[in-house]
């Protein structure tokens, strides 16, 4: 695909004049975070009906991009989430308007098919294969590297055309674009440091007191790598941190001796900052967080399994991808009685949210149909 190469701040500005006058554009982005706390933008495609450009971010300021992305056209990207992440932290917005070829395709059988699956399966085209290590920071990028990035957007105009084009003849577009919509505003960015902990292997093995040191020091660990946009494992690995959370250090001896500690964790201001955050954690003890199913009532934990099994029922019978259809924790919400709660509305309480209910409430059973599925039937 014929592209332009965008490495001008007033390149940038005219491109986006320019997309702006259209009903939707197609984006992708290359991004690199190995090594940084927050994901380095390397690279933007965007295709529009009347071409399609590569938009270097190391050489523009890429803060323009942020005008099209606030404006009234229709975002078209596939598996867009991540593409999210990077478009907050390097522009701080993302697209008013959004449709996820990726999301859509779930409600037509497809289980989060990456791009080139979908692209083959709906328009019988192959994507040229790429370096799935190529550096895209680097410069000058050579010409198949180019070519490789404009693919990506070359064809989700079709794609997005064929999939509504289906949706529509099974009256599924309005869900589409609620999901696509729900994954537009989820909140982008980093979390809580507060709750870096949770994502620590073995965390909740821990004791009381042990836990309330993981929390102090995940989260000051969290908060150094932010302000040296730095990974959280390189400012201190994990296993270092149990060690610190199970031997509780007092001292830079102690600190020291503690496993996967090495010399510049102790030196400077790194190990007092690690000894505080300590301190810190033995003053707070923290209790094991409420798993999904420890907030509902006893009598219905065996629920959570059982509708599990009929949403699996469903999701094959209706050709939609499980997770689009009914999380775990969409379950728990309901059976909570959550207000909120997913299965409690729209075209997800039609599908799911009302059997759910009936099966819970007694007035409906599970069996099998004498095919290897399920069939509700009445109780």
């Amino acid at each position: 695909m014929s592209h332009r190469w965008i490495d001008t701040t007033p390149e940038l500005v005219t491109l986006v004049d320019e997309i702006l006058a259209e009903s939707r554009y197609a984006m992708d982005t290359e991004f690199h975070r190995e090594r940084t706390y927050y994901p380095r933008l390397a690279l933007v495609q965007l295709a529009w009906t009347g071409g399609c450009a590569l938009v270097d971010p190391l050489a523009v300021d890429i803060r323009e991009l942020a005008r099209l992305l606030d404006g009234p056209g229709l975002a078209v990207l596939h598996a867009a989430q991540q593409d999210l992440d990077v478009l907050t932290h390097a522009c701080g917005t993302v697209p008013s308007r959004l449709f996820d070829t990726q999301l859509a395709a779930g409600f037509l059988g497809y289980s989060t098919p990456s791009l080139s699956t979908l692209v083959n399966g709906e328009l019988k085209v192959h994507l040229p294969k790429g370096d799935r290590l190529t550096d895209w920071l680097r410069r000058p990028l050579t010409p198949e590297q180019r070519s490789y990035a404009a693919a990506d957007v070359e064809h989700l105009f079709a794609l997005q055309d064929k999939i509504t084009a289906q949706l529509a003849a099974v009256g599924r577009v309005g869900w589409a674009e609620e999901v696509c919509e729900e994954l537009r505003v989820r909140p982008q960015g980093p979390g809580d440091p507060e709750s870096a902990w949770l994502r620590l292997k073995d965390a909740r093995t821990l004791k009381s007191k042990s836990r309330g040191v993981a929390r102090a020091v995940a989260a000051w660990r969290e908060r150094r790598a932010m302000a040296n946009d730095q990974p959280p494992r390189q400012v201190l690995p994990d296993l270092a941190l149990l060690g610190i959370a199970q031997k509780a250090p007092r001292t830079i001896a102690e600190l020291s001796a503690a496993r996967g500690i090495d010399e510049r964790h102790t030196r400077g201001t790194v190990g007092k900052e690690i000894l505080e955050a300590v301190t810190l954690g033995l003053e707070t003890p923290v209790e094991l967080p409420e798993s999904e199913g420890d907030d509902l009532d006893r009598k219905l934990r065996p629920a959570v399994t059982l509708v599990s099994a009929w949403v699996s029922e469903l999701a094959r019978r209706e050709k939609v991808d499980t997770t689009l259809l009914a999380t775990r924790s969409d379950l728990v919400a309901f059976l909570r009685g959550d207000p909120g709660a997913r299965l409690a509305h729209g075209w997800r309480a039609e599908l799911v949210g009302d059997d759910v209910g009936r099966i819970v409430a007694g007035t409906a059973a599970l069996a099998f149909d004498g095919s290897g599925g399920l069939k509700l039937i009445p109780a």
